[in-house]
């Protein structure tokens, strides 16, 4: 069984409330519910985490490597991954694969978020799925992606 860590960045704890015509209605905690409940049983072991303090995400990548216990990485970084090189720094530290996903589509946005710098320490980039962008994100891993 593979086991696979999703970190999650700020404000992503406010799903649902923040711009919903934006981000959508579900909160994190229910997407984490519809993630699950597609995938098929028993291939995987998803831990979720989240935080919004980009010391406390980088702490984690950091467990992360020290532990060596995960297969894949999924993060949403969120708006760090558009100014946190101390992040992409953690990530480059992973030998394991890295997936980043956003909610929305980064480029149909301000030019700001055009930009991902975690996005180089990642294996593949998932943007604009909204509520779907774990699930896929967790298929590319289940599938040797």
């Amino acid at each position: 069984m593979k086991k696979i860590i999703i970190i999650n960045g700020p404000n992503l704890n406010l799903l649902g409330q923040r711009e919903p015509e934006t981000y959508g209605q579900l909160s994190l905690d229910e997407i984490k519910e519809y993630t699950e409940k597609k995938l098929p049983k028993n291939l995987v072991q998803l831990d979720w985490w989240q935080s919004n303090s980009e010391t406390e995400i980088i702490e984690k990548i950091h467990e992360i490597f020290s532990k060596k216990i995960y297969d894949a990485l999924i993060i949403n970084p969120a708006a760090y991954s558009h100014t946190s090189v101390a992040i992409l720094d953690a990530l480059k530290l992973l030998s394991i694969p890295v997936v980043e996903v956003h909610l929305t589509n980064v480029y149909r946005r301000e030019s700001f978020r055009h930009s991902l710098l975690t996005a180089q320490a990642s294996s593949i980039i998932m943007s604009g799925l909204g509520k779907d962008a774990y699930y896929y994100a967790i298929l590319t891993q289940l599938n040797g992606n």
